[in-house]
């Protein structure tokens, strides 16, 4: 039967048809960074998008409102400004914050100083040369106390890793909290007022850096007395570590228009030299512009609408002020905002027909980088050769080597494997008192190293589920109960047992599988057949009742509890699939830490499918994956099929998938293979006429 429906699915091709494509935030950011070689903060612009089929780049949920379009020419003035260097641009402050459940008892960053602990690195943008003030804030209480006071902190403050000041902080007030000595009481309130240093700064992108050096003698990673989240001491808990609460960073003060920044490098590719000369070169400044940043060769009719803004800004101001208008104006062009792929004038409705090599080369940047095509892309297509033997399938490689193919990992992957819900989940204090927002950003780290060295060496998808590796620091070490790891930076494992290893032994998927306060065996189960299997169960039924949290007078054992649900029929069927799944693994607690027994006894993770298979533990469930190894990768094409177009697959698309298998399993389901089967895939290459 698939094969006469793959015939006649090759006679009849059904690329289907998407809506109009807005780019979503972090296509915005790439975007702008790859067409002005300039790093922004997005989420500071423009609001979180809407998801739809798991991730945020399907083209029905990207809509446009008033609101949204206001805050793309807020966007705009902004990022043109720093583009091209405005020395009438008034101080701008600028904080970063440390979050306030981040322990700061290691080295926070690689960016940061071997032998330091706590603080923060932040590469900051600095929109002219000029003067800038640099502030450090400290941590305080409720009560607005800083802590750590009891004895002198040093603190060193970095300027692209080179030390460029030092303060003392602590030690050396008013000692007694007890006092009545009302200057007692105001060093423990302004003890951080001198932590500030005026520097001049070239423009560009520099790194700042702020960190306590560790006494000698105290080794990275050797902890400092610590409070739970919510909780302090009178006097400013003398006691606690001294921590940084954030990096203030105002200016530019006497600025002057920058010699040369990447952004300007990027823009002002002549400079004219007479004011007869100033037009001619705004052409060409803007004819590369635009044709970056609306991804194709551009007219005439092109140049001359961006002229319009250009001349507008000229007339009031300097030959950089023009560019910066017209800059503004790229910024809010539909070319730019949107993924615009025009139907042929003289072709009829209906029947697909191939996108334009320029519309091809667009769709692969968005596919794998989440960002504009290159210009190595762009001439291509120009030239018609983008569809030529084996020019696809080179490009595939070279862009999965690029290091802006990191997208796929942090947008894919991180929406595909839950990892972007890491970010909210909230386990029990009471429960997990051992989870903070350090073991947060490890959790989620680990799992996009693992994910990334896999595309990068390019091995077989099912290496996801049997790679006996992973990607670790001392926090994850310690949480998962590893000797010998130390420091912050995280390096490969190799595990030496079957307790962990793939993404099912990972603590990010067991944690997002969980509820705050236990393990569900329903979630993690469900999680498998939907990410792993393609088999999403049916929504639950309304007004489930919850589970018994006793048995026979005893606390009772999430096995008992399953069963005790599954005794109603209306949600037996479901929970048959689900539950045997995510009871094989309930030796990893609600934030993915190993137990070998429970409240009430041992932990049995035994589990039996519908069907009677039998299996135990995180290797059974493993070896189940793997003996249906086709599923898996063919869940793993439809994810990657459903990010690539940016929609929902339908029944038409089931042919297009099965042609992608066939042209992976002779290469192990490898990623290059099925990305590549993706690109030359009848969704990818083609596309339906309105009205068809």
């Amino acid at each position: 039967l698939e094969a006469g429906l793959d015939r006649a699915a090759a006679a009849h091709p059904n690329p289907g048809r998407s809506s109009l494509h807005r780019l979503n935030r972090a296509e915005y950011t790439n975007a702008v960074r790859d067409v002005l070689a300039l790093e922004i903060d997005g989420r500071a612009l423009l609001p979180e998008d809407d998801s739809g089929y798991g991730f945020d780049n399907v083209a029905d949920v990207l809509s446009v409102s008033p609101a949204l379009l206001e805050r793309y020419m807020s966007a705009a003035a902004k990022i043109s400004r720093l583009a091209v260097g405005d020395p009438a641009t008034r101080p701008v402050i600028q904080t970063y914050r440390a979050r306030p459940t981040l322990l700061q008892t290691d080295r926070m960053s690689e960016q940061l100083p071997f032998g330091s602990r706590g603080g923060m690195a932040v590469a900051h943008y600095f929109p002219l040369d000029g003067e800038y003030l640099v502030k450090i804030r400290l941590q305080r209480t409720h009560s607005n106390q800083i802590r750590g006071l009891g004895e002198p902190n040093r603190i060193e403050v970095r300027l692209d890793r080179a030390r460029i000041q030092e303060f003392t902080v602590g030690g050396d007030g008013p000692r007694d909290p007890w006092s009545a000595v009302p200057s007692a009481s105001l060093y423990e309130q302004t003890a951080d007022d001198g932590l500030e240093i005026r520097l001049a700064v070239k423009a560009g992108t520099h790194l700042i850096g702020v960190s306590f050096p560790q006494k000698s003698g105290v080794p990275e990673g050797a902890l400092e007395p610590r409070l739970s989240v919510g909780t302090y001491e009178y006097a400013g808990d003398r006691d606690s570590a001294m921590s940084v609460d954030s990096l203030q960073v105002s200016g530019p003060y006497n600025p002057k228009r920058p010699d040369e920044t990447p952004s300007r490098a990027r823009i002002f590719i002549c400079s004219p030299t007479a004011a007869s000369d100033e037009e001619a070169c705004a052409r060409k400044i803007l004819s590369a512009l635009a044709r970056r940043a609306f991804r194709r060769p551009v007219d005439p009719d092109d140049i001359e609408g961006l002229l319009v803004y250009y001349r507008a800004g000229r007339g009031k101001g300097s030959f950089d002020e023009g560019i910066e208008l017209a800059i503004r104006s790229v910024l809010v062009d539909p070319d730019f905002l949107f993924r615009v792929e025009r139907d042929p004038v003289q072709r009829p409705a209906g029947p697909a027909h191939p996108v334009s090599d320029i519309e091809l080369a667009s769709r692969l940047a968005f596919f794998l980088w989440s960002s504009v095509p290159d210009d190595e892309l762009i001439d291509l297509a120009a030239r018609r050769q983008l569809r030529e033997p084996g020019v696809q399938e080179r490009q595939v490689i070279r862009m999965l080597r690029d290091p802006r193919s990191t997208a796929l990992i942090s947008n894919f992957a991180g929406q595909w494997l839950h990892l972007r819900n890491l970010r909210t989940v909230t386990p029990d204090p009471d429960t997990f008192p051992d989870f903070d927002d350090n073991l947060r950003e490890a959790l989620q780290h680990e799992t996009e190293l693992f994910v990334e060295s896999q595309l990068r060496e390019d091995r077989s998808v099912i290496d996801l589920l049997t790679a006996d590796y992973t990607f670790i620091n001392e926090r994850l070490a310690r949480h998962y109960g590893l000797a010998g790891i130390h420091g912050n930076q995280f390096r490969k494992v190799t595990f030496n047992d079957s307790r962990r290893g793939g993404l099912l032994g990972q603590a990010s998927i067991l944690t997002v599988t969980s509820y705050p306060n236990r393990t569900s065996p329903t979630l993690r189960g469900k999680w498998v057949l939907e990410n792993l299997l393609g088999a999403p169960p049916p929504p639950p039924p309304p007004n489930v009742p919850a589970l018994e949290d006793t048995a026979a007078g005893r606390p009772a054992s999430v096995r008992e509890r399953m069963e005790l649900h599954r005794k109603n029929p209306v949600c037996a069927s479901c929970h048959a699939q689900m539950d045997p799944l995510g009871l094989a693994l309930e030796n990893f607690d609600g934030i993915g830490m190993w137990l070998k027994s429970e409240a009430n006894g041992p932990i049995d993770a035994t589990a039996v499918l519908a069907d009677g298979t039998r299996f135990e533990g995180l290797g059974g469930v493993r070896d189940l994956l793997v003996s249906r190894r086709e599923r898996f990768a063919s869940t793993v094409a439809e994810k990657l099929m459903t990010y690539a177009l940016g929609r929902g697959l339908e029944y038409y698309d089931q042919p297009a998938i099965r042609e992608v298998l066939r042209g992976a399993a002779p290469n192990e389901y490898r990623w290059s293979s099925l990305i590549t089967g993706i690109v030359k895939s009848v969704p990818f290459q083609m596309r339906t006429k309105n009205g068809g």
